[in-house]
């Protein structure tokens, strides 16, 4: 095996990924739980997830912007332009949603948030594997 840029592009732009996406369902399904026994815990894990989830978000952006920038677009198809734009309007909105949930207020401003935050990062990571797969 060798190892190149390309690789450990790849390789952070995945692990951050697995983070981003992975984190807000770990916490996701911790947080009913854990309202239940431990309120105070909630805003806790919330802080701590924080601390971990936007460090990999940027890792996502930085590392999305490296790939961009070792591809030509101009000999790529429209279906895989359309779809590239797809996916960075998704993990755009993954991340604004994400800073709604965090800054929201009130319960819904929290809940729609975290949705939106959630599954707009899980469509990201669908369409980022269908690009890599050549759908």
């Amino acid at each position: 095996m060798s190892w190149s840029t390309d690789t450990l592009r790849l390789f952070l732009h995945v692990l951050a990924a697995a983070i981003w996406v992975g984190g807000q369902f770990v916490v996701g399904g911790a947080v009913p739980s854990l309202r239940r026994s431990h309120p105070d815990a909630v805003a806790v894990l919330a802080r701590t997830f924080g601390r971990v989830a936007w460090p990999a978000y940027a890792v996502l952006v930085v590392t999305g912007m490296w790939s961009l920038g070792s591809v030509d677009l101009g000999a790529t198809d429209t279906g895989y332009q359309v779809a590239l734009f797809a996916k960075v309007l998704l993990a755009v909105a993954s991340g604004a949603a994400a800073a709604v949930h965090q800054t929201a207020t009130r319960r819904l401003g929290r809940a729609v948030g975290g949705a939106v935050a959630s599954l707009s990062a899980v469509a990201a990571l669908l369409v980022a594997v269908g690009l890599d797969a050549g759908l």
